[in-house]
């Protein structure tokens, strides 16, 4: 059947017809949105998009995660054609309704400005459909879209953050735009609460975690990634979830691309397992970010960074849809 398909199958980014379904043209050709899924501003009747943010001018290293929406978007082509793995008779891809938004405008010379415009476009997004999963962009594009969530939902949200670093060292100067400091604003904001919200994979020093549960990369070696899934769950219980995947949770060894890599970090196994065991959590929303596509000739980090999206869409999805 997929093959037959591949025949007559191909830029689906464009011609498909249909929200839902596998695509079977050829991974190696055609318009690369994000699993094939059609392009589109049209929101009705869609439970969850995804939106590229191709930022990086937060970034404290190396810049390029401006990149890493159209690495992730190739990188996904090779995943269309089946259910995703693991996910019992769970198929995201014919159970939602799902499209791809394209990216965000800005003019990158006016930095300032950015924040406000991408609050502004998960807002237009969440008024008309269920859901967003961003494309990164360095990891500031969290705090706007995590005002966005605020103001939909009226109350403080649990962060799911998976990361190398805290990203909540301090920073009361509302006018900074750091990839290191959003998430001490968005505690000290009452975008997310501490108390129901998890670090997991920091292998960084911060003395002032503000609250937030820290399951860093050594527990996770220690207790294995099960019993760190069993331990999220229940710190977030049923709390609205936003989840945010920055690629340098992982180590280099397996995400070299990115911008700030710290060694000791988590397996591609141990990260798919968490995830994967996650299905449960309310997830509400959720971001993959940092991906720096020219720092890694192979391109094991965008395709490692598509495989984390699809995860995410599926812990989504797994409630909505049962």
């Amino acid at each position: 059947m997929g093959l037959k398909d591949a025949e007559k199958q191909v830029d689906r980014a464009f011609t498909r017809d249909s929200y839902t379904g596998q695509s079977f043209e050829n991974a190696f050709g055609g318009a690369t949105s994000f699993l094939r899924l059609k392009y589109t501003k049209e929101l009705n009747n869609v439970d969850l998009a995804i939106t590229g943010i191709p930022f990086d001018q937060a970034v404290t290293n190396r810049p390029g995660s401006r990149f890493g929406p159209r690495a992730i978007r190739e990188a996904s082509t090779l995943q269309p054609f089946d259910p995703i793995y693991g996910w019992e008779d769970f198929d995201p891809m014919s159970e939602i309704s799902m499209v791809d938004y394209g990216d965000i405008a800005y003019d990158y010379a006016k930095v300032s400005e950015f924040p406000q415009i991408l609050e502004d476009h998960i807002s237009t997004i969440l008024g008309k459909c269920s859901g967003c999963i961003s494309l990164g962009g360095d990891h500031f594009i969290s705090y706007p879209i995590l005002k966005a969530y605020r103001k939909k939902y009226g109350k403080p949200l649990a962060l799911l953050q998976f990361d190398a670093h805290s990203d909540t060292w301090p920073d009361d100067d509302m006018h900074r735009i750091d990839h290191g400091t959003m998430f001490y604003k968005a505690v000290k904001q009452g975008l997310i609460d501490p108390k129901k919200s998890v670090q997991v994979g920091i292998r960084t020093y911060n003395s002032d975690t503000l609250g937030v549960n820290i399951i860093d990369a050594r527990e996770v070696f220690e207790i294995g990634p099960g019993k760190t899934a069993e331990k999220i769950k229940s710190i977030l219980g049923d709390t609205p979830t936003y989840l945010t995947f920055d690629i340098d949770c992982l180590d280099p060894a397996y995400a070299p691309g990115t911008g700030t890599p710290v060694w000791g970090g988590l397996s591609s196994i141990q990260a798919s397992i968490i995830l994967r065991d996650l299905a449960g959590i309310n997830m509400v929303g959720g971001d993959v970010v940092e991906v720096a596509p020219q720092y890694d000739l192979s391109g094991a980090t965008a395709i490692a960074g598509a495989h984390a999206v699809h995860e995410l869409i599926g812990i989504w999805g797994w409630n909505k849809k049962r």
